[in-house]
């Protein structure tokens, strides 16, 4: 797992569609899924662990660009 789309593809195998045309809606709803999927162990420690680093670089690199604020 390297990309977004490489989450969002883990996320499609257990059924989780996400997308709300809210970039950073979108991102808070799989750091919330990916947290679950966790929880019920489902997603190993790993995979677990690279998800919300994905998810929270996609973030930060959003912030950069100006498009959120924190």
């Amino acid at each position: 797992m390297k990309t977004m789309k490489d989450i969002y593809d883990l996320l499609k195998q257990y059924g989780i569609y996400i997308y709300t045309r809210d970039r950073i809606g979108d991102l808070i709803l799989m750091e919330d899924e990916i947290r679950e999927l966790f929880k019920a162990r489902v997603l190993d420690p790993k995979d677990f662990q690279t998800a919300m680093l994905i998810i929270r670089q996609e973030t930060t690199r959003l912030e950069r660009e100006g498009k959120i604020e924190n």
